[in-house]
């Protein structure tokens, strides 16, 4: 959490939380092909394994705030793991916990697909990626 990350309350920003369902994404599975460079490999190498020319995109985002996230001056606890794994898209479940409390915070989750970036058709997922999801499904 960060200072700036802070509504008017005291408490961090819905759009901030948000924020944070990226960062926890791109730890457990590694940022999108041509992004950049990760510092340290994610577990699940799934989103900078894509092929050239695929887009991993989120259709969907899901967030409810069951009570509010208050700033600490130390990380909040972000669990994350593979819900449903479908034909093209899949989805990834989060809880963000309070770091010093451990009460749930927030409760999420994201529908994520695969997609050509030269039609903008969604892709099925190949057999090494739902084997490579599976692995992290609750």
């Amino acid at each position: 959490m960060r200072w700036g990350d802070m509504d008017a309350y005291g408490h961090i920003n819905n759009v901030q939380i948000v924020r944070m369902l990226e960062e926890a994404r791109i730890a457990a599975f590694g940022p999108p092909a041509g992004a950049g460079l990760p510092g340290v490999e994610p577990p699940a190498a799934l989103f900078n394994d894509v092929g050239e020319g695929i887009m991993t995109l989120v259709v969907e985002h899901k967030v409810r705030y069951v009570r509010t996230l208050e700033y600490r001056n130390v990380p909040a606890v972000v669990e994350i793991w593979v819900g449903a794994i479908k034909g093209a898209s899949f989805d990834l479940h989060y809880v963000i916990k309070d770091p010093v409390t451990k009460e749930e915070c927030v409760k999420a989750s994201t529908h994520l697909a695969f997609v050509a970036e030269s039609t903008g058709r969604v892709l099925r997922l190949t057999p090494e990626q739902k084997e490579k999801l599976e692995a992290y499904r609750a």
